[in-house]
């Protein structure tokens, strides 16, 4: 009887082995789901709307082939539609019955001039107008979309393969060659497809349990059979023998072995050899269930609660993702590099503008002079602590990042500007934070903050007043009508140029006291200001100060002279003046200015301060 159990067990660990695997192979299905994208006409950019990419569910994997080098990019449809404006281009999107559908885009005769369509010239033919836009649209053919500030994330390679790619419907993907060549005509969208087995492990490992069982029975069995082998009655006691060792050949035959072979061990090494080889194949088939081979009868767990901060109805998006910023200050710190080792002022141009451009100018032609002037500081780039990008869907868009250097334990405040969806992200403020400083709460990097106007009642002061007010202070001090909007405790600024100027006038003083005089006043620099929004309605704003020193003879017949200072002698080009010189310092400083009913004061946050210009006075 136990050889017929032990057979049913192996049956039916047989059928239940067989129906796990059967389920994890032939009967599971496909595995992905692949669309084809086929494009008739020829035209140098491909955008696939991020509806077509989420058609299916899960991750997308997106290939292209042509020859040669592939680009591809994604980010948000709206910027990538405002960057191929001016362009041809072929629209791949969902009709309204779900299916695939390409539609060539032509360009915008707004996006190409640039300006608002004006009425034609008189005497213009409206063929001319059609003729100019015709003109200017081919001078924008061959842009390639390879490194634009725009894309939050992008790829070239030959036979272009992404993947995992997880975009919402409100990103599309921009697939290209070069912006000249025309796009990959043939591009596939491919998703996994869920196809769990949950009864496929718990029928291999049952399987397995009942095989184990059925060698169990089959060894009791045996071991059965052989015990009832003896005879049923008794007979005449039999004389003992020794067995005989047959497997000796030669002279020993016949000899009687004394270490005799337990018949009990030979059954037991049988039993592990028949044992052993089940384990190890059920082991085998176990390492081939994966998660999505068992049932799932515990409910899914629920994440805790969090802090969220919700974005107010009707902002618009943020204008770059974290991940975007860091890739852009990158860019930047690595073109300002080569552009301070080259003292090229053009080079910096391109990823520069403002009054941090106008330092690295000055910086460049003295060190040109000079031969051991100071390297300006690098702008840093990693690690990027903080990113407020300004919530704008239009243009020019801005971004505050603050940025660690981990070596010199200084932090960078900046502020990053793109003027047109086409440009490049341009550093125009930068600052270094005070040691103390706590910035005040900010949204998180995906909901972004709007911009503040620069005449915005809803502050303490609205952002055009204030570097005339901060630099009446610094002028006046407590006798400055602005002097009680500003937090004195912690502003260093003020104190090391109180320190500098008292420093410099002593030094004037030892040889020209009496015959010149050296003034000093501050007044609000040619740059705008700008100011993002935080967390409790105030603001973060950056604004340009300009210090201006004045040297000028008392006495008729006496000049002033700045043999000992080289910076005012190269930029002035000239080492005395009967009439004086004016130096001017280019100040950038960040402050928080609080809302309208708060207490607090405007806090300085950062600064940088750079001599600016000099000349001799008419």
């Amino acid at each position: 009887m136990r050889f017929v159990w032990a057979v049913l067990a192996f049956v039916l660990a047989t059928v239940m082995i067989g129906a796990g695997i059967a389920q994890r192979t032939i009967f599971q299905g496909p595995r992905t789901q692949t669309a084809t994208i086929s494009v008739e006409e020829k035209t140098p950019y491909l955008l696939i709307d991020g509806t077509v990419l989420n058609q299916m569910p899960g991750t997308q994997t997106l290939r292209a082939q042509a020859d040669g080098d592939l680009f591809a990019s994604y980010g948000r449809t709206a910027d990538m539609e405002s960057w191929l404006s001016d362009a041809t281009y072929t629209h791949v999107t969902l009709n309204g019955d779900g299916k695939v559908e390409t539609e060539v885009v032509e360009p915008e005769v707004d996006a190409i001039a640039g300006t608002t369509p004006e009425a034609p010239a008189e005497g213009a033919a409206p063929e001319d107008t059609a003729a100019d836009a015709a003109t200017d649209a081919a001078a924008t053919a061959g842009r390639s979309p390879v490194g634009s500030d725009l894309w939050l994330d992008e790829y070239q390679q030959k036979d272009l393969l992404i993947a995992p790619l997880q975009l919402p419907e409100e990103m599309s993907v921009l697939v290209a060659a070069d912006g000249t060549a025309p796009a990959p005509s043939k591009v596939t969208v491919t998703w996994p497809l869920q196809s769990s087995t949950p009864w496929a492990g718990p029928l291999i490992v049952g399987g397995g349990i009942l095989m184990a069982i059925g060698v169990f029975l089959y060894i009791l069995g045996i071991r059965h059979a052989r015990r009832k082998r003896g005879p049923r009655r008794k007979g005449l006691p039999l004389p003992v023998t020794e067995p005989i060792d047959i497997a000796i050949d030669g002279d020993d035959k016949g000899v009687i072995s004394s270490t005799p072979t337990s018949r009990r061990a030979v059954a037991s090494g049988r039993r592990a050899f028949a044992v052993l080889p089940v384990v190890a194949v059920s082991a085998l088939l176990f390492t081939g269930c994966s998660a999505d081979a068992w049932p799932q009868l515990a409910p899914s767990a629920t994440p805790s609660p969090t802090a969220t901060v919700i974005a107010p109805e009707g902002q618009q998006a943020p204008a770059v993702t974290k991940a975007q910023a860091e890739r852009i200050l990158t860019r930047i710190a690595s073109t300002v590099a080569d552009a301070d080792a080259a003292l090229d002022g053009d080079l910096a141009d391109t990823r520069l503008e403002g009054a941090a451009l106008a330092a690295r100018d000055t910086n460049y032609k003295l060190r040109a002079a000079i031969a051991d002037y100071p390297v300006p500081a690098p702008i840093l780039s990693k690690p990027l602590e903080i990113i407020l990008p300004q919530a704008y869907d239009d243009w020019p868009r801005s971004v505050i990042a603050v940025a660690d250097d981990e070596e010199s334990k200084t932090s960078s405040i900046m502020v990053m500007t793109q003027q047109d969806q086409w440009a490049d992200y341009k550093l125009s403020y930068i600052g270094s934070l005070e040691a103390s400083t706590s910035l005040p709460d900010l949204a998180p990097s995906y909901i972004g903050a709007p911009a503040v106007e620069p005449d915005s009642p809803f502050l303490v002061l609205p952002p055009d007043q204030v570097a005339a007010a901060y630099a009446d202070v610094i002028n006046n001090g407590e006798n400055s009508s602005s002097y009680d909007l500003f937090e004195v405790e912690g502003d260093q600024f003020r104190t090391s140029v109180a320190a500098d100027r008292q420093r410099r006038l002593e030094d004037f003083n030892k040889t020209a006291a009496s015959t010149g005089k050296l003034e000093f006043s501050s007044a609000a620099g040619p740059q705008a200001p700008f100011a993002l929004q935080t967390v409790e309605s105030g603001a973060i704003v950056a604004v340009n100060i300009n210090e201006i020193d004045t040297a000028t003879p008392t006495v008729g017949e006496a000049v002033i002279k700045v043999d000992d200072n080289p910076s005012v002698k190269t930029l002035a080009g000239a080492a005395q003046s009967a009439t004086g010189f004016e130096t001017t310092y280019s100040d950038q400083v960040f402050f928080y200015v609080p809302g309208p009913g708060s207490n607090e004061k405007i806090r300085l946050l950062g600064y940088s301060s750079d001599i600016l210009d000099a000349k001799v006075l008419p």
